[in-house]
């Protein structure tokens, strides 16, 4: 029984690793760039929402509601301000980029909101799922994030496979000049995939303090480096390739927590990820791309 229960905490973790991930997943494979702020931003969801029912006293769905918009908003400053001026910059200068939008949010966060960690009230009010006469007790926050992620990642592939603007994104991520031949609007094209991405975060950020209930201006730095490994493990730029990463990690960490060593256990993830890309340097979604020089 033990067993299923760490395996359900783990299903549960990998489900909001695969959300954040799906964030990553996205901006690379369309705008391919890879946007290391993408973690802060689930730290402001969580705030926001934070600061709604604390001290403005609204519901925890309007809290989430306010948290997505935010995030969805910044994601777009973000984009223009940050990333737009460097679309024919290299990777190196991109990179440099992010990690200073995250070392600003962070800061920023810190000055606010200063360091002290603040406990995050669950969003979540439905009782705990009882089995087996009691014998295993899932959360209902565990299930509601599995319910989530799974939504999203259903709704996130019809949407890209079938609507207008997710044609348009597929095109843009294929070839940017085509695209733009073709009378597609690429600019708008990477802005609204940089919204969609943040509004993901601050889902994920609601939905990881309400499993972990600690909030800092450091809360999303750990969670989105963990998420972007699992968007690498599964495939970057695959959307079912970033879900079933973030699953598979979240297994891999909470079982190695209870079964091998505590410290370990970020160390045992990275590990697997390392033999997977030796194997398979794509991932495990990940489709090989030919380049003709």
């Amino acid at each position: 029984m033990a067993f299923l229960s760490n395996l359900i905490s783990g299903i549960s973790l990998g489900s909001v690793y695969a959300i954040i991930a799906l964030g990553y997943t996205m901006v690379y494979g369309i705008a391919k760039m890879l946007n290391f702020a993408h973690g802060d931003v689930i730290m402001v969801g969580a705030y926001m929402c934070f600061c709604a029912m604390n001290y403005w006293g609204l519901p925890p769905l309007a809290g989430i509601l306010l948290a997505i918009i935010i995030c969805t908003l910044l994601g777009i400053v973000i984009e223009k301000l940050a990333y737009k001026p460097l679309r024919a910059a290299t990777s190196l200068a991109v990179l440099i980029t992010a990690i200073g939008v995250s070392y600003f949010l962070q800061n920023a966060a810190l000055l606010i909101f200063k360091a002290d960690p603040k406990v995050f009230p669950s969003v979540v009010t439905l009782p705990n799922l009882r089995l087996f006469d009691g014998s295993l007790i899932i959360s209902a926050t565990s299930i509601i994030t599995v319910i989530v992620s799974a939504i999203i990642m259903v709704a996130l592939t019809l949407f890209v496979s079938r609507s207008k603007t997710g044609k348009a994104m597929r095109a843009v991520s294929e070839d940017k000049e085509a695209a733009q031949l073709m009378g597609i609007n690429v600019n708008g094209t990477i802005s609204v995939t940089f919204a969609i991405g943040s509004g993901l975060a601050a889902i994920a950020g609601v939905l990881l303090c309400s499993a972990y209930p600690t909030l800092m201006p450091t809360t999303g730095s750990m969670p989105g480096i963990k998420a972007f490994t699992a968007a690498v493990f599964g495939g970057i730029g695959s959307i079912p390739g970033a879900m079933l990463g973030g699953i598979l990690l979240g297994v891999i960490e909470i079982l190695g927590k209870a079964y091998i060593s505590t410290e370990l256990s970020d160390a045992i993830v990275f590990a697997v990820l390392i033999i997977v890309l030796l194997i398979k340097p794509t991932g495990l979604l990940g489709r090989k791309i030919n380049e003709k020089v």
